[in-house]
């Protein structure tokens, strides 16, 4: 390479070792001189500082293994303070107590990562797996977790009438209850009486129990409160016969409530 000098030379050894372990992450120049050569012969060498965050040191102990990308903790060997580990491999089977550096060295031999399980245990608990699809894995099944416990949520749906509601509008409802209820959701009735509307809350109490009535063998009565103005009745699907229908239920998006003023 053009600008470079190339000169060999002998070196006496040195009479103390130089332990660079010593200086870990700090930049280190060493500079040899060598008076007598000729000319002012120099050389400077660098040790650590630029070699990229991703590197470990083989001293012993302090070894580790490369940190992830998003530098979890669980993989954070460097934080163990023990010199030993509890080491599990990858089919689940307990190898024992074995050195730090020796569960490094058998997690790159299996080309796996080495995992934190109980990092507060004596000695830690540590772990051969492959920590990605581990992870994948879990995020897979929290997803499909979800998913059923939405398919298994039950919605309760309201729907409101005044007591002298007309005929239509009944018939509107009555098969709005009816969907719903074959969907798998609660239906809450409300019969609101306002003002000296209270006089007829027999006839109320009587539109409700028609209703019920009319929804047939779908529901099942929950509850029923007829003593305040807000008169309702909650009714839950009967499982026994909307499970023979088992129809899928479809974007709960839609409103959840229908109400229609007193005529």
């Amino acid at each position: 390479m053009a600008g470079v000098t190339t000169a060999s030379c002998s070196i006496p050894p040195f009479k103390q070792p130089i332990l660079l372990s010593k200086f870990q992450s700090k930049p280190l120049h060493l500079r040899f001189d060598f008076p007598n050569s000729s000319g002012n012969r120099r050389i400077t060498c660098r040790y650590g500082g630029g070699g990229g965050g991703g590197s470990y040191s083989r001293q012993g102990d302090n070894r580790r293994p490369k940190k992830p990308s998003d530098d979890d903790p669980a993989l954070d060997i460097s934080s163990i303070r023990s010199s030993t580990v509890r080491l599990i491999d990858e089919e689940q089977n307990m190898v024992g107590v074995v050195s730090k550096s020796a569960a490094i060295q058998m997690a790159e031999d299996a080309e796996l990562d080495l995992v934190i399980l109980s990092p507060e245990a004596d000695p830690p608990v540590v772990k051969l797996m492959d920590y990605k699809k581990y992870k994948y894995e879990q995020q897979k099944k929290k997803r499909d977790q979800q998913k059923k416990s939405s398919a298994h949520r039950v919605d309760q749906k309201e729907l409101k009438m005044g007591y002298n509601i007309d005929v239509h509008d009944y018939t509107v409802r009555l098969k709005a209850a009816q969907k719903f209820l074959k969907d798998g959701d609660k239906v809450k009735l409300i019969v609101n009486l306002k003002g000296r509307e209270n006089e007829f809350k027999n006839n109320a109490i009587e539109l409700i129990r028609r209703f019920r009535d009319d929804v047939g063998e779908l529901a099942v009565e929950e509850s029923k409160n007829f003593r305040d103005r807000n008169m309702t009745l909650v009714l839950v699907p009967n499982k026994a016969v909307t499970q023979k229908e088992a129809p899928k239920k479809k974007d709960k998006s839609s409103g959840s409530e229908v109400s229609a003023s007193s005529v």
